[in-house]
């Protein structure tokens, strides 16, 4: 069965997030930390939601709201539970989120080599904006 479950992430599930990305997320950011993930669920505690299938995380999308802009991040699914509707579950519950909060549109963080990422963006209706490149600066010791 792929029977799954859509729901906000708890203090307690931080240390599994944590591993869950190494194992199902591509890349890493400095912000992959507990602290980092803490003060997330801290300040909004509906912005990480998970799946959960069989009593493990199948997947995760961060669904961040400034009280502008809605922006996601860290949608991953595990290897294993692809292709089941878990991805398409995550966003529509982002999506939601957004729309409660007043939001008018999401973007996205997608990595340019991850082309698998880039089908699933395009299939849940999102398109990349050649027009604008993302500019960071690291602040702190991180």
């Amino acid at each position: 069965m792929n029977h799954f479950r859509i729901r906000a992430a708890t203090p307690a599930d931080l240390d599994a997030v944590l591993a869950f990305w190494k194992d199902a997320a591509e890349g890493t950011s400095i912000t992959d930390d507990r602290d980092g993930i803490e003060r997330l669920v801290a300040r909004a505690p509906e912005s990480l939601i998970l799946a959960e299938r069989d009593g493990a995380i199948a997947g995760t999308v961060i669904a961040g709201f400034d009280g502008w802009r809605c922006h996601l991040y860290r949608l991953a699914v595990h290897p294993a539970q692809r292709r089941l509707g878990i991805g398409t579950a995550l966003l529509t519950a982002a999506e939601e989120r957004f729309v409660r909060l007043g939001g008018r549109r999401g973007d996205a963080m997608v990595l340019n080599g991850n082309e698998r990422a880039h089908h699933a963006w395009r299939a849940a209706g999102y398109g990349p904006q050649p027009q604008w490149t993302r500019w960071v600066k690291p602040l702190g010791d991180g």
